[in-house]
């Protein structure tokens, strides 16, 4: 197997080290590797794209041809994980930040999102969620977070803070509010794999 994490901001690092661990628990020979054009987005098995700056990550996955790429390789099945700007990318609906800035979305889920919902880089905590899926309790991270306000149609919420969808799955999708990559707990990496 090969996990790929889209490799042009966030914590990509820490996402393949999630990965690698992930892999080892399930007992899965494979690699997690670099995903940094559209050729690497055709090569994996499943894909994670990680938190940023949701305007600049789109503008880098439109120039390196990966956005397409993305777009045709989740609508074929393969499992995809958005994690914080990564979740809002996933979105079909993105708010009035969204539309200010002109950012594309994938539109890959049927959720809309509110970038920023649980403030700015200095309002970032951790909460304890219960996790559809889980038999424990996930520590998120959550940093300049957005928040899922809504899902229709395929789109289950699979984990609530605040009164607000953090955690969303739709079909081979994962859409998380917050970065599952800075907990010690690889549950959710290991998810994505399962899907």
């Amino acid at each position: 197997m090969k996990a790929g994490v889209v490799a042009v901001q966030g914590d990509v690092s820490e996402h393949i080290h999630a990965l690698e661990n992930a892999m080892h628990v399930l007992s899965i020979s494979g690699e997690a590797i670099r995903v940094r054009k559209a050729a690497d987005v055709l090569s994996v098995d499943s894909l994670i794209i990680p938190g940023g700056e949701s305007t600049t990550i789109s503008k880098l996955l439109k120039l390196s041809g990966m956005f397409d790429a993305i777009r045709k390789r989740a609508s074929e099945g393969m499992p995809l994980m958005g994690t914080c700007a990564g979740c809002i990318l996933l979105a079909k609906k993105g708010g009035e930040q969204v539309e200010k800035t002109s950012t594309e979305l994938l539109g890959l889920m049927d959720m809309g999102v509110d970038r920023n919902y649980f403030g700015r880089q200095r309002e970032s905590f951790e909460a304890s969620l219960s996790i559809d899926g889980l038999s424990r309790p996930f520590t998120g991270v959550f940093i300049r977070a957005p928040a899922i306000v809504e899902t229709w149609g395929r789109c289950k919420p699979l984990a609530e803070f605040a009164g607000r969808t953090a955690m969303a799955r739709q079909d081979n999708m994962l859409a998380l509010a917050f970065h599952p990559e800075l907990s010690a707990d690889s549950s959710l990496h290991a998810m994505l794999l399962n899907l």
